[in-house]
């Protein structure tokens, strides 16, 4: 019995047969907040006129991405007041907003202050990255260039769950509008595929917690090591003493 209900406790979707399962489930639009790294290029049909609103205000390296190489990119740290300065216009209001709502409203300043005739802005996440821990392969930071990635391909990419962690509970910590989300998840479900939290957001963090198994190996490692060095320097002072006695 003990054996059956660990194999099952280490599958995924255990018990679930093929299906065509029909999910609401979107990917998410993260939410714009401070010291996050946007690209935004502006183009109409005068390229002069737009190329002075593509110079970045910063430069900087990601240490690693989905693909594993180091990205150097160019774009506009979101200050600790939530603001870009953007070109010519000067301070633009970005957290608290979606790329979306920041491309629309960039536009409309653009035509506004008749600065361009029917500009195209895109705004995209630079430093969008995901955080997973915990008891995985090889724990690290990942950048995401396409902004979208599920809790399974950040698992995937972590190297899987190891044998000693616990797949029923993993935890997903989310942080907008100045507060933390914490959500726990089982994914031995398939309910996992209508989760709000399967699509993860920048900045999330996935920790997966190490199962019992784990926890009482270290607990008997932790007693038994103090009791084996003891012994092992007895044995010491024992040979020591014979030693000299000859």
């Amino acid at each position: 019995m003990y054996s059956c209900m660990n194999t099952k406790n280490a599958t995924y979707f255990n018990n679930q047969p093929d299906a065509v399962i029909t999910t609401a489930t979107k990917v998410p639009e993260t939410i714009i907040q401070p010291k996050d790294i946007l690209g935004i290029s502006v183009s109409s049909l005068n390229p002069t006129a737009s190329a002075v609103f593509n110079a970045p205000n910063l430069s900087y390296a990601n240490a690693s991405s989905t693909s594993g190489q180091t990205l150097q990119s160019s774009g506009f740290l979101v200050d600790s007041s939530g603001n870009i300065q953007f070109p010519i216009i000067g301070n633009i209001s970005a957290a608290g907003l979606t790329c979306n709502q920041l491309k629309n409203n960039i536009s409309k300043l653009l035509i506004d202050k008749n600065l361009l005739v029917d500009p195209i802005v895109n705004v995209r996440y630079l430093n969008f990255r995901v955080t997973v821990l915990g008891e995985v392969n090889h724990a690290e930071v990942i950048t995401v260039p396409s902004e979208k990635i599920s809790l399974l391909e950040a698992l995937g990419l972590a190297g899987d769950i190891t044998i000693y962690g616990r797949k029923d509970n993993v935890m997903v910590i989310r942080e907008e509008y100045g507060s933390k989300e914490i959500k726990r998840l089982n994914l031995n479900s398939s309910e996992l595929f209508n989760s709000p939290f399967y699509y993860l957001k920048s900045n999330d963090i996935v920790y997966v917690e190490a199962n019992k198994t784990k926890v009482s190996s270290s607990s008997r490692s932790m007693q038994i090591l103090p009791i084996l060095f003891s012994g092992l320097s007895l044995l010491a002072i024992i040979a020591d003493a014979i030693f000299r006695n000859n």
